[in-house]
C-alpha cells in the first residue's frame, strides 16, 4: 500500500509512515484512506499543518522581531533567544532547530497533500489543495528570510534552504544541499500563485484563501524588489499588483481609529475583525502562566507573563514624534501608542509627576559605552520646574512645553526629556509594556500572530510606487495608513529625498511587534542602528552585508541531514 510520508522532526530527522488514523491522526494517511472520504481526509491533514503553524509562529516571531530596534531587554538571560537580540549567533542555539523543523514539517505535510490530490475534482477539493500550496510557499519564504541573505544581494549564488521532494522509497535517501535564494523564492512564488489559482472559498482569516496568497505574494515581491536606491521595477510592479488586488477585492477594510486601538483584543475570526487577511489562530488552552508564548516577554498581565522586554526608546520617540501621548489618561496623538502600557508608580493612589530622559554613559577614558534612563520627581515653583537626580537639583528648560518636552543640563551635556510620571523600574529600565501580542478576547497572553493585514497592503503599494517613481500614488497609499492613526497628519509631500525614510518609518510604527522589523531594515539595504538603553547592545550597528544578518543552520540538523548541508559563514 502506498504510504503518505511525513517528516516528523524536520528533513534531517526520522521519517514516519503508516496509515493508523488513531495513532497519527494528522500525520499519516494512505492513498486508499484519502480516496474513501477525500474532503474529510484533507481536512485532517490540513489541520495538522495549521496545528504545526501554531508551534512555528512563536519561534519565528523571535527571529523576526528580536533582532530589530522596537524592543529592549532589561537584563541578561540564559535563554538562547537572547542571541537574536545580541547578534551573538551560534549553531547550537536551541531555538533554531525548532524554527527549522517546524518549517519543514509543514512543507513535508503540504507536499504530500499536493502529491496525493488531483486538482479539478471539485471547488472544495481545489480549495484544500490550494491551502496546501499556500502553506508550503509561506514556509519556504519564512525559512529563506531567516537563513538566506536579502534578495538584492546576489540571489543567484547566495544559499537559502533545501528544496526537498521526499520519494516514496526512502532506501539510500540523499537530500540536496541548500538551494539558492533565487531558487527558493521561485519555488515559493510558484506555490503561492498556484494556491491563489486554486482557492475560491473564503471561510475566515484563520484559513488560507486566495487573498492571503495574494497578500504574501505582494510581500515577497517587495522583498525581491530590493533597495529604494536601486530597485527591481518589475518586481515592484508585481508587489503593487498583488497588494492592490487584495485592496480592490473589497473583502477587507481598515478598522476605524478607535477600534484599531483595541486590535490586539479582537479574535481574527470574529465578524468585526475586517482588517486581518490571515492570522494563525491560537487557543486559550495553549496558554499557561509562564508558557513562552509571544506576549509573555513583552508584558506581565494579571500575573501572567515574564514582562522582561520593553518598548525601545527609539520606538517611543517615533510614537511621540507628532505629539505627546498621555498614557496616564489614555489620550493618544498616535493611535499606535495605545498598544504601549507604561507601568506607573502610584503613591497614595496618585501619579507622581516626573522628568525622565536618556543620558549618555562614558567610561573613564571618555569613550561612549551606552545609554541609561534617569528620572526624578518634578517640583513646580511658579513658572519654574526643577527635578532632583541623585543628590542634585536641576532646572528644566522648555523645549516644547505643549508636548511636555524639556531640556536639562546634566553632567556637562544637554538632554531633552519628558514631563511625565514616575515609572516602575526593572534593573534601572522603565517598564514600557507592549500589549500588542496579548489580551486577545480578554485573555492575558492569548495572541493569534498576524501574517497579513490590509494596512500592510497599502504600505506595500506605497513602497512599490516609489520604486517605480510614482510619488503621488505612493503618498496617497502611505497617508491612508498614517491618517488612520494620526488624523489630519498626512504627509504633504513625498519625493526622492524623503520617501524611503517616511515609508520605512510608517512600516516600523504600524507593524511593530509583528515580526517584520528584523527583516525590513536589511531587505532594503538599511543598517540596523540601536542607540538607546538596554542590557544588550545599546550601541549597535549591523550593516546589511554583515554575516550576522542571517541565522546559522542548526548544527543538529547538519549532523543528522541525509546529505550535505552547507553552513552559513560565521564572519
Amino acid at each position: 500500500m502506498k504510504k503518505l510520508y511525513i517528516i516528523a522532526l524536520g528533513v534531517a530527522a526520522s521519517l514516519l509512515n503508516g496509515c493508523d488514523i488513531e495513532r497519527l491522526p494528522n500525520g499519516s494517511y494512505s492513498a486508499e484512506t484519502i480516496q474513501k472520504d477525500k474532503a474529510e481526509a484533507l481536512d485532517i491533514l490540513l489541520n495538522g499543518c495549521y496545528a504545526q503553524l501554531r508551534s512555528a509562529t512563536d519561534v519565528m516571531h523571535r527571529t523576526g522581531e528580536y533582532p530589530g530596534d522596537n524592543i529592549m531587554k532589561q537584563n541578561a538571560t540564559t535563554n538562547n533567544f537572547s542571541q537574536y537580540m545580541s547578534y551573538k549567533h551560534t549553531a547550537t542555539n536551541n531555538h533554531l532547530p525548532g524554527v527549522w523543523s517546524n518549517g519543514y514539517k509543514i512543507i513535508a505535510q503540504a507536499s504530500n497533500i499536493i502529491k496525493m490530490t488531483e486538482e479539478g475534482e471539485s471547488a472544495e477539493i481545489d480549495q484544500k489543495l490550494g491551502e496546501a500550496y499556500f502553506m508550503r510557499g509561506m514556509m519556504y519564504f519564512y525559512l529563506c528570510r531567516i537563513f538566506g541573505r536579502p534578495y538584492y544581494q546576489s540571489p543567484e549564488t547566495n544559499l537559502a534552504v533545501p528544496i526537498v521532494d521526499i520519494p516514496d522509497n526512502l532506501d539510500g535517501l540523499v537530500l540536496p544541499d541548500r538551494s539558492t535564494v533565487k531558487e527558493v523564492y521561485e519555488q515559493a512564488v510558484a506555490d503561492l500563485r498556484k494556491g491563489e489559482e486554486l482557492m475560491s472559498i473564503y471561510k475566515s482569516a484563520i484559513y488560507a484563501s486566495k487573498y492571503s496568497a495574494q497578500a504574501l505574494l505582494a510581500k515577497m515581491y517587495a522583498y525581491m524588489s530590493g533597495t529604494y536606491e536601486n530597485p527591481n521595477k518589475t518586481y515592484a510592479d508585481s508587489s503593487y499588483y498583488y497588494a492592490n488586488e487584495v485592496i480592490e477585492s473589497g473583502k477587507f477594510s481598515l478598522l476605524s481609529r478607535d477600534v484599531f486601538m483595541t486590535y490586539n483584543q479582537m479574535t481574527p475570526d470574529s465578524k468585526s475583525q475586517v482588517e486581518t487577511i490571515f492570522a494563525v489562530k491560537r487557543m486559550d488552552a495553549e496558554i499557561s502562566n509562564y508558557n513562552p508564548v509571544i506576549g509573555s516577554m513583552y508584558a506581565s498581565i494579571q500575573d501572567v507573563g515574564w514582562g522582561e522586554m520593553y518598548a525601545s526608546q527609539k520606538y517611543l520617540d517615533l510614537l511621540n514624534e507628532t505629539g505627546y501621548n498621555d498614557w496616564s489618561k489614555d489620550h493618544f496623538v498616535d493611535a499606535r501608542a495605545a498598544f504601549i502600557h507604561p507601568q506607573y508608580v502610584l503613591q497614595n493612589g496618585e501619579l507622581v509627576r516626573t522628568f525622565r530622559f536618556v543620558n549618555e554613559v562614558y567610561d573613564k577614558n571618555g569613550k561612549l559605552t551606552g545609554y541609561a534612563y534617569k528620572q526624578g520627581k518634578i517640583t513646580e515653583q511658579g513658572t519654574v520646574l526643577t527635578t532632583r537626580i541623585g543628590e542634585k537639583t536641576y532646572e528644566l528648560t522648555p523645549v516644547d512645553a505643549v508636548n511636555k518636552k524639556y531640556s536639562i543640563e546634566y553632567e556637562g551635556k544637554t538632554y531633552v526629556g519628558l514631563d511625565d510620571y514616575l515609572m516602575v523600574l526593572n534593573n534601572g529600565y522603565p517598564e514600557f509594556y507592549c500589549y500588542k501580542c496579548s489580551l486577545e478576547d480578554g485573555i492575558p497572553q492569548l495572541h493569534s500572530p498576524i501574517v497579513s493585514r490590509l494596512a500592510e497592503m497599502y504600505l506595500l503599494c506605497a513602497e512599490a510606487a516609489v520604486k517605480n517613481g510614482n510619488y503621488e500614488l505612493a503618498k496617497t497609499n502611505l497617508n491612508i495608513v498614517r491618517e488612520r492613526s494620526l488624523p489630519d497628519r498626512g504627509y504633504a509631500s513625498l519625493d526622492a529625498s524623503n520617501a524611503k525614510e517616511r515609508i520605512m518609518k510608517e512600516r516600523q510604527l504600524e507593524l511593530a511587534y509583528e515580526a517584520d522589523r528584523g527583516f525590513d531594515v536589511y531587505r532594503v539595504g538599511g543598517t540596523m542602528v540601536r542607540r538607546y538603553p538596554g542590557f544588550y547592545n545599546s550601541i549597535l550597528e549591523i550593516e546589511p552585508t554583515s554575516p550576522l544578518v542571517i541565522q546559522l543552520i542548526p548544527q543538529s540538523e547538519i549532523n543528522a541531514y541525509p546529505g550535505t548541508l552547507t553552513q552559513n559563514p560565521l564572519e
